[in-house]
């Protein structure tokens, strides 16, 4: 599959302060390059001692900006040229002294000046702090970081793990691909800003005895899509994940269950509480009346075993049922006649609208086409991939909220 292009037509200022999580940013130039950005970089003195300025244009293929006095620049200001084309300054690693420096105003070197310089209205300023956990939580650092974030900053983790000084704990720079995906987000716009919304993903799995089950082949990967979308949307989001391999979008609540009761339980109590359902878990419709205590073995005769089956509860319709119920969209995953089938399932589950698609089609894929059906018809969403039309879904619910 094809890198996406969240960040095409971005042009980023790519700030360095002094750390050893330096080394982190190289893959960092390549990560936002891959999603379409351009990316200008900018060291301090002190980045240079974790990483090289040739090291970075390389992977830039841009020059570096190292000082205020460069030479380069016809009229000598670099701190007032490099933003002003810039959709962004991303300054990652962030170290405790960088973000001191913002805090006070001081501007002694090239990328404290610039983004003092920046135009705040139109170049937003992101931090992602990288600093050993006692740095990350002295009384000091957390003023200065409340300082800036009421400046208008916006502060990417920092992340807990192991340290480069041995420790263990919080102050680590987030890895390329989570700060790619900040980013990403940051930019999306955000439609359902204030609003929580409940998703389900995956399939259920249903135990026959101890090693058997009744499952199916979703993989999850559009509801887990759908829950990254809402979040870049501005939601606060829950996702309630059936058995699958997937990792969690960042900043979304998760809770793993394995069975359709199970789901069913963790996801009534919490349903009242949101403003969007939105059910595409593929849920299974009839579990094993008893789970045997013991693997149910062949014994050479050729018989069968008989496994009597009982009903699992509809999700969908129950959460449709409530008293003030969220807006509900359900999901369809049809073999055979997906506009008949998802007309149906929406009038029979009561819900405003059903998103269908042709399961064998798409389980396990990376892409999908989705078809929207609801009290005004049909329309498809064509095949692309599953964040793209988690995204355009996502911005459909925005409308239909707003339309409420």
């Amino acid at each position: 599959m094809s890198d996406p292009q969240d960040l095409r037509g971005r042009h980023l200022v790519l700030g360095l302060s002094g750390g050893i999580a330096c080394y982190k940013s190289a893959e960092l130039v390549r990560e936002l390059q891959r999603h379409g950005a351009t990316v200008q970089v900018v060291m301090t003195e002190a980045a240079a001692q974790f990483i090289t300025p040739v090291t970075m244009q390389a992977l830039s293929n841009r020059p570096v900006y190292l000082s205020q006095w460069d030479a380069r620049e016809p009229n000598a200001m670099a701190h007032i040229n490099l933003t002003r084309e810039a959709d962004a300054v991303l300054v990652a690693p962030a170290s405790a002294d960088f973000i001191a420096k913002l805090a006070a105003g001081r501007a002694d070197d090239l990328l404290s000046l610039l983004c003092l310089a920046r135009p705040r209205e139109r170049c937003p300023l992101l931090l992602a702090p990288a600093m050993n956990r006692e740095m990350w939580a002295h009384p000091a650092t957390q003023r200065n970081v409340a300082q800036v974030v009421a400046d208008g900053a916006l502060i990417l983790g920092p992340a807990a793990g192991d340290q480069a000084c041995g420790e263990i704990g919080d102050g680590r720079m987030l890895e390329a691909l989570e700060i790619c995906e900040e980013l990403v987000a940051f930019f999306q716009p955000k439609l359902l800003s204030g609003r929580r919304v409940l998703i389900t993903a995956g399939p259920t799995f249903e135990a026959i005895d101890p090693v058997r089950g009744i499952t199916n082949l979703s993989s999850g990967k559009m509801g887990f899509a759908v829950a990254r979308a809402a979040r870049e949307a501005g939601a606060e989001v829950t996702l309630v994940a059936g058995p699958v391999a997937l990792a969690t979008p960042r900043q979304v609540t998760r809770i793993d269950v394995k069975t359709a009761q199970q789901m069913h339980d963790a996801v009534l109590p919490l349903a009242p509480r949101h403003d969007v359902f939105v059910a595409t878990a593929a849920v299974a419709d009839w579990r094993p009346a008893a789970c045997g205590e013991q693997k149910i073995k062949k014994d050479g005769s050729g018989a069968v075993p008989t496994i009597p089956m009982t009903e699992n509860p509809d999700i969908l319709a129950a959460v449709a049922k409530l008293a003030d119920p969220p807006y509900c969209v359900g999901f369809a995953a049809e073999s055979h006649d997906l506009a008949k089938h998802a007309r149906e399932k929406r009038q029979r589950k009561g819900v405003p609208l059903i998103v269908g698609n042709i399961g064998p089609a798409t389980f396990g894929r990376d892409d999908n086409a989705l078809l929207l059906v609801d009290d005004a018809g049909e329309r498809e969403l064509p095949r692309a991939d599953k964040l793209t039309l988690a995204r355009a879904l996502v911005a459909e619910i925005a409308q239909r909220l707003g339309a409420r």
